[in-house]
């Protein structure tokens, strides 16, 4: 049975002859599943299962017995069993029952782990996602469920717009994993299937014209690691029938070569694309987009966590006044609100981009940043024209013909934040630092206002579409 499951990928198997000792054994090293005899000397199968599932109720357990008997297997079940096997065992059946335990466990595991980060709301390695820099609740319960999924050997798929950080995710999952082996990346988009397969899986010696020594392809350089799989959505239909027997089988053949070899390496794929619209084109394997998505991250864009905004600039301008060599520029506050009123189609990259275009030509004074896509003024569509002056430029009294209340200085703050964000709720209440309900809440008390009463007020609607659309 050993060797059995050894060929099926299951290597870390222990053999234990005394039934005496699998209780000491759980307790120093512990297990994921226990295959049981049921008629031992000492110990009895009986009493071991009742045992295993009083003391460690996470640990599966599959009865093996040559006792054909119904009300045996039936009681077994009753005491916790999770499968009853008759001998003698048909090595089919057996790497079946194993691999559904093998699930079981991990999911359990998963489960238990993501209770634990929610309840905590703690990140037990935060160095893992030191390279991605941001302060969005989004993200950091992005980062929860990558410290749960990222051990598994099960496929992971990272999703995402452009410019949002796929890549860096992955590293992230890679480092979380602890595996031995390197990371591997791919980007798979324009590669036909010769190419995809040379590249992926190698080719012997002579296997074609030009082939005068054999290639070792990336799933052999990524055993024990990381195989990333960059734009997997771009990937041709012929390739995508060989990556599904890799995922499935853990299989695959060197171009040239009739021998089976197996992979050793955990799949992280990504792409930018919405897979289940490409299934519904044709032009993606559903059974290929289920075998991929076993467990998915998807990273939000850069206009949904608009407090993140600032931070990376701060960021891109310390790292581009280092490269050009120049003091880091001052930066004023309309600009920033123009930021974060910018939808950002190119996200975090398309941001880079901006500052580091902005930082060279950069000589003296504010800091002047030009979109990629136009000017402010019809990217943002700012009805004022974005010409008024921040309150602090200007004399409070002006402002207001009096010394401000709190409760007079408190609406003009949010009456200003939503001008400058088109009433967009989630965005004012990114500028303030305070939540949407807070924003909500205070125009309710005070009757909200005319000039942010259109836009604003279908905010909430919108949100409510959003959360009802993403339903099953």
């Amino acid at each position: 049975m050993s060797l059995t499951l050894q060929e099926a990928r299951v290597n870390n198997v222990q053999i234990i002859c005394d039934s005496r000792q699998v209780l000491p054994f759980l307790k120093e090293q512990g297990a994921a599943l226990v295959l049981l005899d049921l008629f031992m000397p000492h110990l009895s199968g009986q009493e071991l299962l009742k045992a295993i599932r009083d003391e460690y109720p996470g640990v599966q357990v599959v009865v093996i017995s040559g006792a054909n008997e119904l009300n045996i297997a039936v009681e077994c079940m009753k005491l916790g069993a999770l499968d009853y096997l008759s001998k003698p065992v048909e090595a089919s059946r057996l790497i079946a029952c194993v691999s559904n335990a093998l699930r079981i466990h991990a999911m359990q595991g998963e489960l238990l782990s993501l209770k634990k980060r929610l309840l905590e709301d703690a990140l037990e390695y935060p160095d893992a996602f030191a390279a991605i820099k941001t302060r969005s609740d989004k993200m950091r319960a992005l980062f929860q469920y990558v410290e749960v999924v990222a051990r598994s050997q099960q496929p992971i798929l990272i999703t995402g717009e452009t410019g949002v950080g796929k890549e860096l995710i992955a590293h992230a999952v890679h480092s979380l994993s602890q595996v031995s082996g390197d990371f591997i990346s791919l980007n798979v988009a324009g590669l036909d299937d010769a190419t995809f397969s040379d590249t992926l899986f190698g080719h012997k010696k002579g296997a074609f014209t030009g082939a005068d020594q054999a290639r070792e392809g990336l799933v052999s350089r990524a055993a024990g690691g990381t195989l990333f799989l960059d734009e997997i959505g771009d990937l041709e239909e012929r390739s995508q029938i060989k990556l599904l027997r890799l995922l499935q089988e853990g299989e695959y053949y060197q171009v040239g070569s009739d021998l089976l070899k197996k992979s050793a390496a955990h799949i992280v794929a990504a792409t930018n694309q919405n897979l289940v619209e490409r299934v519904a084109q044709k032009q993606f394997r559903r059974d290929l987009l289920y075998r991929l998505s076993t467990h998915t991250i998807h990273i939000p864009p850069l206009r949904d966590r608009p407090e993140d905004i600032p931070l990376l600039l701060a960021h891109f301008l310390s790292e581009a006044a280092t490269d050009y060599q120049k003091p880091k520029p001052a930066v004023s506050d309309n600009l920033v609100a123009c930021l974060i009123r910018h939808g950002f189609p190119g996200n975090v990259r398309e941001l880079k981009a901006m500052v580091y275009d902005a930082v060279a030509r950069y000589s003296s004074g504010d800091l002047v940043i030009q979109p990629c896509n136009g000017p402010w003024d019809d990217v943002v569509g700012d009805s004022d024209g974005g010409n008024q002056a921040p309150l602090m430029e200007q004399n409070i009294e002006t402002v207001f013909g009096h010394f401000p209340t709190i409760n007079e200085a408190e609406e003009y703050l949010i009456n200003e934040a939503l001008r400058r964000t088109a009433g967009n709720l989630n965005l004012a209440a990114a500028m303030l630092g305070i939540t949407r309900q807070t924003i909500a809440n205070r125009r309710k008390k005070n009757g909200g206002t005319r000039e942010t009463a259109g836009k604003a007020d279908l905010a909430p609607m919108e949100d409510l579409f959003k959360v009802y659309e993403a339903q099953p």
